[in-house]
């Protein structure tokens, strides 16, 4: 794997930089560039931060996170469609953590937060957002940003690549560039004979840079809106596949941790006598918040942790669930006000003429729960430390373990690894910090430290509570005025606090997936509310929107029912954008929607929620039996701008339908003398797979922006499947899980 290196040998300011014994290329949105991060040696070359070259072949980088989502894949799909290099004969590469795989998408959401309006202001507000994150050098994966981020400078640096490998081909033939082509990892001369790109290596460091290449049309594209063989499908089929957890480093030991049951409570006396003389057992250290014990194996060290006596301390927030429940009630106040994002037409007024529709909607605490348990890697030395991990947030890890270690952030080597699942789970590094305390006691051997489930269910900072409150109106059968008030802790000033960071401002997460729903009612209010005092939160598939899509689609389903108006229907009369028509549009084609079912007990329900910039409608039908609800069908049509690959396209709907479902339907998460329930899967199951629907997902492309669909499926989930239940059965539900109202066969 490349490490970070930035010895430069001649530096063009337009983004390329060239490096010993190779050339690199960069494509960057501002002027400066950041370094490019890939060292080379004899022989070698870097085209590009994404590209590089040497006798073995042709390696692409692909520096955001790879969770099952298909990431690397889709990344490598992009670049070799302007390299002209196939898929089955490259290989790809994480890269180091480096400034220059900063993410140029995750702007957009906070400038449309700060002023939602497109135009000038709007335009001007995310360059300034951009323009910050990438002095910062923000190299995150997370808020489907992945294809928006690479959807054009993976592409032009591809194709500046190929460009420059034509060159160096003119120079060594003696053949004008301008009659040369490229295909399949070569350069073609006229007369027909080929130059594989890894002989060219050699010569890149001396061939001028060739820049602002125009990229090819769409009719030209070779795999971007093709369906693809993804590159990790064979690995994975054959249990081939090489996750964080299966990594193994020569000399290492093996440590898991025991930390107080109640997140963030300090640790009192403790006695570790027993563990120490068990089998395997080497040493039990002190660290942030509890213990760790190392072991010749993860097993013997599970055991060892069960047999340590502690004296824990409490948490600082409520011990029981009731208390978390008030907090949240106790925040819809003047002063807690977060944000007001949304304020047409005069709400107060309108819902003084007449009779007010209220409701209060709940949405629990959820784990992250992904498959593959945390586990890291770290070696630290005099100077130097190395970790190996599946991370969202390279460079954060790599600070921190600076920071543990005392060395600087450029001495410390981040391997990354595929993911088996996060859900946002690996936008937090606690479990790298921990091996690295643990590490820095014993210099120059490597520690890998797994957490166990039960560790892993228990300190895990779930999606947040949340609260939601509605007053609404409706006259001569149309909805007119609706006020949603939504209370929830804010995510992003708890998860940048634990990077040391502050988040100033308010919390768009607080109201994401409300504020900005594309339906023109004449008196619409969103308001925001900060609840303090409660459980540490993170990132959550889909985030804010998880609760606010069903907030404020139930919302509305309740006014439409009141106003004796079709579901469908309404939205679309009341649907202020056309790519948002178009999706309802969709999916009620698709689904043969005309009303309420004949069928007694069959029941369907539509959502549609903008979040992400990405505007998905579902369309959910449910069936009640004698064993229960059973969810048949869901219908999906999404509008991303362009798809990339068709099929992981369609599975990444899928699955986000599936977690969006099960969780509505059987998941969460509540306290007990101050410790999280539960601690593993049995009680947490999601979806089982007899229940999983016949899912058909129609990809819209009318937009200009490309956009990601990692999320997006998530948040109409639970609401169409609300509604779905209140067609089929009379049952209006307001709080999740579902279960704890209704039976699912």
């Amino acid at each position: 794997m490349s490490r970070i290196g930035t010895i430069a040998r001649r530096t063009f300011l337009v983004g390329s930089v060239a490096v010993v014994g190779g050339a690199a290329f960069g494509v960057y949105a501002a002027r400066k560039p950041h370094p490019n991060p890939l060292q080379t040696g004899e022989g070698e070359a870097a085209i590009t931060p994404y590209v590089r070259i040497d006798g073995g072949g042709v390696t692409l980088i692909t520096p955001r996170a790879d969770s099952g989502q298909g990431v690397y894949h889709v990344q490598a799909a992009l670049i070799a469609e302007e390299l002209d290099v196939d898929l089955d004969a490259i290989a790809i590469d994480p890269g180091p953590p480096a400034p220059a795989y900063w993410n140029t998408a995750l702007g957009a959401e906070a400038a449309e937060f700060m002023v939602p309006a497109q135009g000038a202001m709007h335009n001007a507000t995310e360059g300034v957002v951009t323009a910050a994150m990438k002095l910062m050098g923000l190299q995150i994966t997370g808020g489907s940003t992945s294809v928006p981020d690479g959807f054009d400078k993976l592409r032009a640096a591809g194709a500046s690549a190929r460009e420059t490998l034509k060159s160096a081909a003119a120079a060594r033939s003696g053949v004008d560039v301008t009659l040369l082509e490229t295909e399949s990892g070569h350069v073609i001369l006229p007369d027909g004979s080929r130059i594989a790109y890894p002989d060219l290596a050699p010569e890149l460091a001396e061939t001028p840079v060739v820049q602002d290449v125009p990229l090819r049309a769409p009719e030209d594209w070779r795999y971007i809106g093709k369906p693809m063989q993804r590159l990790d499908i064979v690995a994975k089929s054959t249990g081939t596949q090489t996750y964080g957890i299966d990594v193994e480093v020569e000399g290492m030991v093996h440590a898991t941790v025991l930390l107080n049951p109640a997140q963030g409570g300090d640790l009192g006396d403790w006695d570790a006598a027993e563990a120490l003389t068990m089998r395997g057992v080497t040493d039990i250290v002190p660290i942030t918040g509890g213990l760790g014990i190392v072991a010749d194996n993860t097993w013997r060290a599970f055991k060892a942790a069960r047999a340590i006596s502690a004296e824990w301390g409490a948490p600082d927030f409520p011990a029981e669930q009731e208390g978390h429940w008030a907090a949240l009630e106790a925040a819809f106040t003047e002063e807690a006000r977060d944000s007001r994002k949304r304020d047409d037409g005069d709400v107060e007024a309108a819902l003084a003429e007449g009779e007010v529709i209220e409701a209060e909607y709940r949405a629990p605490y959820l784990a992250h729960a992904p498959l593959e348990p945390l586990s890291a890697i770290v070696r630290v030395n005099a100077d130097s430390a190395e970790v190996w991990t599946g991370t969202q947030i390279p460079r954060f890890l790599q600070n921190n373990v600076a920071r543990i270690a005392g060395i600087d952030a450029e001495n410390v080597i981040v391997n990354a690894q595929m993911m088996g699942g996060s859900f946002g789970h690996r936008l937090e590094d606690e479990v790298v910090k921990h091996a690295a305390e643990i590490a820095v006691q014993m210099p120059g051997v490597p520690v890998k430290l797994t957490y166990s489930r039960e560790e892993d269910m228990i300190h895990d900072y779930p999606r947040a509570i949340a609260m939601g409150r509605i007053r609404g109106r409706v006259s001569e059968g149309r909805v007119q005025a609706l006020d949603l008030s939504i209370a929830q802790p804010s995510v992003m000033s708890s998860q940048m606090g634990r990077q040391g960071l502050s988040a100033p401002g308010p919390d768009s997460q607080i109201v994401a997936g409300a504020f900005e729903q594309p339906f023109a009612l004449p008196h619409q209010r969103v308001t925001g509310y900060r609840a303090t005092g409660l459980a540490p939160v993170s990132s959550w598939r889909s985030v804010g929107a998880s609760s606010n899509g069903f907030f404020y689609n139930c919302a509305l389903d309740e006014l439409i029912h009141a106003a004796a108006a079709d579901p469908l229907e309404e939205r679309l009369r009341l649907v202020s954008d056309p790519l948002a028509r178009a999706a309802l549009e969709a999916v009620g084609e698709m689904s043969g929607w005309s009303g309420p079912t004949p069928e007694a007990g069959l029941g369907r329900g539509v959502a549609l929620t903008r979040s992400f910039g990405v505007h998905c409608a579902q369309v959910v039908e449910v069936r009640d039996t004698e064993a229960g609800l059973r969810i048949a069908r869901v219908w999906v049509a999404a509008e991303v701008g362009r798809i990339v690959d068709p099929v992981n396209f369609e599975n990444l709907v899928q699955g986000g339908v599936i977690w969006g479902l099960g969780h509505a339907m059987n998941s969460e998460i509540t306290y007990s003398g101050g410790v999280a329930q539960p601690d593993n899967f049995h009680d947490h199951a999601g979806m089982r797979i007899w229940q999983a629907p016949e899912i058909e997902v129609r990809g819209l492309e009318n937009g200009d922006a490309v956009r990601g669909i990692g999320e997006p499926p998530v948040p109409p989930a639970a609401p169409a499947l609300a509604g779905a239940i209140f067609a089929a059965t009379g049952t209006r539900l307001r709080e999740m899980p579902f279960n704890r109202s209704v039976t699912f066969a």
